[in-house]
């Protein structure tokens, strides 16, 4: 039969951990919320350069409107326009060589320049064809070789048809539109960085609960309360009375089978009971054999009736206890117990030990080992208790060894210790079934049970049971 700890939950190897809730949604946000702000960015940039160009444009056009003024030339009746040289100084920059500001005025039939500002000093002004375009705007490459950026205006005078171009370095358009950029970039990354704090604290908060809810049903694991705190935001509180109603039926389940497994202990207790008077009240070869089966018979029944209240308690949510009180307690017994034979026993407890059980069922464990120990120890025995973590399945574990200096076992021997009513001396009073309680239980817990040799001399038994992790 397979030690029904084996199916259990706790047994399988851990699952890999996975990223926190908190941390999920703060990096989900932050990641949202870096996405739209860089892309607000660059829309309010873009926005920007636009707004510019056109302000950059207007400036252009009034100098396009007031060089054609300029080459207009009315006589008193307004009956004649015709066309005079211009000297347009609307702005110094046009008189100053290559000072990135220029005008041409073009024919439009053949692109000749007819006429040119100073700041050209003779450098041409290349612009693109306006086709059939009336206004055109770009941006195109100086006398310098520098960006300048260029209004053309088509307008026709009598039957001649001109092409007027506005150029203007963009030196400054540019730096201001870089400028801007810098200061929404500075702006949005303050913006974004409080808007995540603002995230993360939102998160703290509104995740609060569930933390309430985890020290609530770490209590619970821990064996410090019997009910998890239902006092929860509505979104929560229905698995907190769902949990508290599992546990409730977990405890309910459990104690039906303590009183089934009681009743049947006393429904069989009492005809074996009966047997046995009856076959020692007889006499005679059969009667001793039926004897001699009917304790048989009971102390297989006490054992099967222990393994499944053990392993019915073993399911048993929030049970748990302190090892050293256990421990403490058994060694003053044993202590008196074997007082006359002089035995010394000694507690090494190494942190404080929370056996994940009820600390009958770890009494029932560590007495069977100590007992053993007393009564074959000259006169030494040592208890030890150090925290472990399984390195299989890497759950908090404890192990308890308990050493003597007695005449010890060998391998062979060792082995067949374990097995169920076996006595390796039929001198020593008992019925062999300590040592396979103890390997039986400590399996129903997910432990084991190891004999080795003692540094002492004697034997050495390692038991090792579930602990609970302090939190």
């Amino acid at each position: 039969m397979k030690p029904e700890a084996s199916a259990d939950r706790e047994d399988q190897p851990p699952l890999k951990p996975q990223r926190s809730l908190a941390g999920r949604l703060v990096l989900v946000a932050a990641v949202w919320s870096t996405i739209a702000l860089a892309l607000a960015g660059v829309f309010l940039v873009s926005l920007y350069q636009r707004a510019s160009e056109r302000a950059f444009d207007a400036q252009l056009e009034i100098h396009i409107k007031a060089l054609i003024s300029e080459m207009l030339e009315t006589d008193g009746d307004q009956a004649e326009t015709s066309v005079i040289a211009p000297s347009y100084r609307g702005d110094p920059r046009f008189s100053l060589p290559l000072s990135g500001w220029y005008w041409t005025v073009r024919k439009a039939a053949d692109n000749e320049v007819l006429y040119a500002s100073e700041s050209l000093v003779g450098d041409p002004l290349n612009t693109p064809a306006l086709g059939q375009k009336e206004e055109d705007a770009g941006f195109v490459t100086g006398p310098k070789g520098d960006e300048v950026r260029v209004l053309q205006q088509k307008v026709e005078i009598g039957d001649t048809a001109y092409t007027l171009a506005v150029a203007a370095t963009t030196t400054d358009y540019w730096a201001d539109i870089y400028g801007f950029a810098r200061l929404v970039t500075l702006t949005l990354c303050i913006v974004g960085l409080g808007l995540i704090l603002a995230i993360f604290l939102q998160v703290r908060v509104g995740l609060k609960p569930l933390a309430h809810l985890k020290s609530s049903l770490s209590a619970v694991r821990q064996g410090e309360a019997d009910r998890i705190d239902e006092n929860l935001p509505r979104e929560i509180a229905p698995l907190a009375v769902e949990l508290n109603a599992l546990i409730v039926s977990n405890k309910e389940i459990v104690e039906r089978a303590r009183t089934h497994v009681g009743n049947l202990a006393h429904g069989l207790k009492t005809p074996l009971s009966v047997i046995s008077n009856e076959a020692r009240s007889t006499g005679g070869p059969l009667a001793d054999k039926v004897s001699e089966q009917a304790s048989i018979m009971s102390t297989q029944i006490q054992h099967h009736l222990e393994r499944a209240r053990m392993a019915a308690q073993r399911r048993v949510i929030g049970v748990a206890c302190e090892t050293e009180p256990v421990l403490s307690r058994l060694i003053r017994a044993m202590a008196k117990i074997y007082q006359d034979k002089g035995v010394l026993v000694d507690l090494d407890q190494q942190g404080d030990i929370r056996f994940r059980g009820e600390s009958q069922d770890l009494e029932e464990m560590s007495g069977n080992l100590i007992d053993n120990a007393c009564k074959w120890a000259t006169s030494r025995v040592s208890v030890t208790v150090a925290p472990l973590v399984d390195p299989k399945t890497s759950r908090d574990m404890f192990s308890i060894i308990v050493e003597d200096d007695g005449p010890g076992l060998t391998p062979t021997e060792r082995a067949e210790a374990i097995k169920r009513g076996r006595r390796l001396d039929e001198t020593v009073p008992g019925t062999g079934l300590g040592l396979s309680i103890v390997a039986d239980l400590a399996a129903l817990y997910g432990g084991t049970l190891e004999l080795d040799e003692s540094e002492f001399g004697g034997l050495m038994a390692t038991l090792k049971l579930p602990s609970l992790d302090r939190q």
